[in-house]
């Protein structure tokens, strides 16, 4: 009998939500760790280069040193780390200094929730709907990451690429033969407009981790998801884009990061492609 079958759907959904927002909160560690770890590997890998004696530094990873204030160092409990509940029990503020905590955070963990949510919902209890979790989980953290740093590190966009190819040998969201060719093809579309606009204008419209992300995309929805995921994030990166300079907020040659939009047109292909595309041409693509 499978867990379907034995608990009830609101059970099931209480415990995606859950679920969700507890990786949200481990997604905003990685979010707000991963740049800094890599800035000091890339410090260290130059010292090494120069040769230059490396210098001694405590240690940083994902889960070392423990959760902290940014303000004044209080070590966080257990209690004030639940996540979402936490947030508005402290009403967004640090139990100690009583610094505000960031609505990045709760943020996250929300939308960590919601995509456990959707893909519950979308494709039931199942490989396939832990494994669109893990998707929709991973794209969040590159989303935030690059509208943070403009990076969208390779330690996730390769990862990404190749889980989807696996996950697709039991063509969970397509065929391998589309994954692989999607894959291929998400790379050299980019790669091609970087490389025609850079030609025109001398200048770079985009970096190479959008070549791999939209890779990894491919290698999990397949090539014919493609023009619906870059339909998707040209035209909301448009309409945030000018919604931005009207109001401010973006000056003339501030380059607006690419790899959210290709994020969140991953994200609703993969939940709604199928349908938006059914309803657009009238022909269902997408599985």
């Amino acid at each position: 009998m499978s867990a379907a079958a034995v608990l009830p759907w609101s059970v099931q959904l209480l415990a995606a939500l859950v679920v969700g927002a507890m990786v949200g909160s481990f997604l905003n560690v990685v979010i707000h760790r991963l740049p800094r770890m890599l800035e000091q590997q890339w410090q260290a890998q130059a010292r090494e280069i120069l040769g230059l004696p490396l210098e001694p530094r405590a240690r940083y990873d994902l889960a070392r040193p423990a959760s902290h204030c940014p303000h004044c160092g209080h070590a966080i409990s257990a209690w004030e780390n639940v996540p979402l509940v936490s947030w508005l029990v402290l009403r967004g503020r640090c139990r100690h200094c009583r610094a505000p905590i960031g609505w990045r955070y709760p943020l996250v963990e929300l939308l960590a929730a919601l995509a456990a949510l959707a893909a519950l919902w979308r494709f039931g209890m199942g490989w396939q709907a832990l494994a669109g979790a893990g998707f929709l989980w991973c794209v969040i953290a590159l989303a935030f990451i690059d509208l943070d740093t403009r990076l969208l590190p390779d330690d996730l966009t390769l990862p990404l690429l190749w889980a989807g190819l696996l996950v697709n040998l039991q063509e969970h969201f397509a065929s391998l033969p589309e994954a692989v060719l999607g894959a291929v093809a998400g790379y050299l579309i980019l790669w091609s407009i970087y490389w025609l606009f850079k030609l025109l204008t001398g200048k770079e419209g985009m970096g190479y981790g959008d070549f791999k992300l939209l890779a990894a995309i491919g290698a999990w929805l397949g090539w014919t998801a493609l023009p619906l995921v870059l339909l998707l994030a040209s035209l909301t990166g448009a309409v945030v884009g000018i919604a931005l300079k009207t109001l401010g907020h973006l000056g003339q040659g501030q380059p607006l990061p690419f790899g959210p939009f290709l994020a969140a047109g991953g994200a609703v292909t993969l939940l709604w492609g199928a349908d938006l595309l059914q309803w657009w041409i009238g022909a269902p693509i997408l599985r």
